[in-house]
């Protein structure tokens, strides 16, 4: 069984050679072929930088052109008035609009990890009539820039533009997969030592309407090759009541969303989470679906992640942002290093969406092999292991899971795997979604802190 069809390469272009050709799902890309001669040993977590631009303060040490910042108890960035006006010829209608502009950029961002492999997230309001553009440019170690690369032009609507990823775009050292950044080649020592983010804010000429941006930051990582992971010691026994749902009750649903079913594991990990925080569409935002169908609000979540370019549900970054429309929600792309990250969030009551890929025979209890796959940790047992709320299941009766411990870390955290042929393919190396309330409490706050989250 697979998860989610996927052209996302995460490991750079010396294991990118393959992803053109082998079919891919949910998060976890293939990889370039090659068994070693001997079993690799296991290598540290790999370390991360996470930089998130959110307080009022953040926003004004931006550099803003037509911006300013809308004070208040969750401060945002809208357009005062526009720098601009600019054509934009939608790759995805045909459709040619003028939007009137302006834009913000963050200050560079040092990143304490010299990093192979960038993602940024966002959490943004874009009522009828505006769209934002997220731009990316980092330094490499040998002193050149990346040129300005688009990491999404996103919309929490389709009335106005259809929101996507932009493909072809790389320069001699890196290039951008989906909703990452990569360096091409990792054994060459190049690496991104800091960045710096844009952001375009649209909206149609003369209007008064405006987006508003309440984050926007990224992770960097130096991903490391490693097919297996050390292991840690169970410090928590607990489960969160978290909805359950099943995509495969969608299957054949809605083609120009990807078909429901397997393609939609990451908006339905999105829709347990939203909904376990207390959000959830109103009776209007679903008027649009079929009468009748099961868990219309699952259909919901994948038409609004949906990226017109990458043809599926699973941008990471999409995801984040379609919970982020929820109200007084955020959500961010991150790269966790262990489980005990995931115990000390579900110990302050979040739950975890994570992305994975494996063989069947290696996660006991799944029942099915992926490529990719996204799904939601609620908690552990007793015995350390993890409880899972599982999209890939039959039934929503059947969506909560407990997977062995040790199995599904290494699956969960790995680099890279073998493939049913004996080809190494990539694996995501600890992603997850994180998401949680404006207003989490001390225990909550401390520990997203923690984890460079806050």
């Amino acid at each position: 069984m697979t998860s989610e069809t996927s052209r996302r390469t995460v490991l750079g272009a010396a294991l990118a050679a393959a992803a053109t050709t082998a079919p891919l799902t949910g998060a976890a890309p293939a990889a370039a072929a090659g068994r070693p001669s001997a079993p690799p040993a296991p290598s540290e977590v790999p370390p991360v930088d996470t930089r998130f631009w959110h307080t009022y303060t953040d926003w004004r040490h931006g550099s803003g052109d037509g911006t300013r910042v809308a004070p208040g108890p969750r401060p945002g960035l809208v357009i005062a008035t526009p720098a601009g006006r600019t054509d934009y010829t939608d790759p995805h209608t045909g459709a040619t609009t003028a939007w009137d502009y302006a834009t913000w950029t963050s200050p560079v961002h040092r990143s304490a990890v010299p990093a192979t492999e960038v993602i940024a997230s966002w959490n943004a309001r874009t009522p009828a009539g505006t769209w934002i553009k997220v731009e990316l440019s980092g330094r490499y170690t040998d002193g050149t820039d990346t040129p300005w690369f688009v990491m999404g032009r996103w919309a929490g609507g389709d009335g106005d533009i259809r929101r996507t990823s932009v493909d072809g775009q790389g320069d001699p050292h890196s290039s951008v997969w989906t909703d990452t950044l990569s360096v091409d080649d990792p054994a060459s020592g190049v690496r991104l030592v800091s960045y710096r983010l844009r952001l375009t804010l649209h909206r149609t000429p003369g209007s008064r309407a405006t987006p508003t941006v309440w984050r926007v930051g990224a992770m960097a990582s130096d991903v490391p090759d490693r097919f297996t992971v050390p292991a840690t010691t169970p410090s928590l026994a607990r489960e969160l009541r978290v909805p359950r749902y099943s995509q495969e009750v969608h299957a054949g649903r809605y083609p120009e969303y990807d078909n429901g079913g397997e393609a939609w594991c990451s908006p339905t990990s999105s829709q347990m989470v939203i909904e376990y925080w207390g959000r959830r569409p109103t009776a209007e935002d679903l008027a649009w679906v079929r009468p009748g169908l099961s868990d219309p609000q699952v259909c919901h979540a994948a038409r609004f992640t949906y990226d017109y370019q990458y043809g599926g549900c699973g941008n990471w970054p999409f995801n984040a942002a379609y919970a982020a429309t929820y109200r007084d929600l955020n959500a961010v792309v991150t790269r966790l290093g262990s489980l005990t990250d995931v115990e000390r969030l579900i110990g302050a009551a979040i739950p975890v969406i994570t992305s994975q890929s494996f063989l069947e025979k290696e996660l006991p209890g799944a029942g099915y092999g992926t490529a990719g796959h996204l799904m939601t940790v609620i908690g552990f047992t007793a015995d350390g292991d993890v409880i899972a709320n599982d999209p890939a299941s039959p039934d929503n009766d059947a969506v909560r899971r407990v997977y062995p411990r040790r199995a599904w870390e290494n699956i969960w955290l790995r680099t890279k795997r073998y493939d049913a042929a004996g080809k190494v393919r990539s694996g995501s190396g600890g992603v997850a979604y994180v998401y949680w309330p404006e207003r989490p409490t001390p225990g909550q706050q401390r520990v997203l802190r923690s984890l460079g989250l806050l």
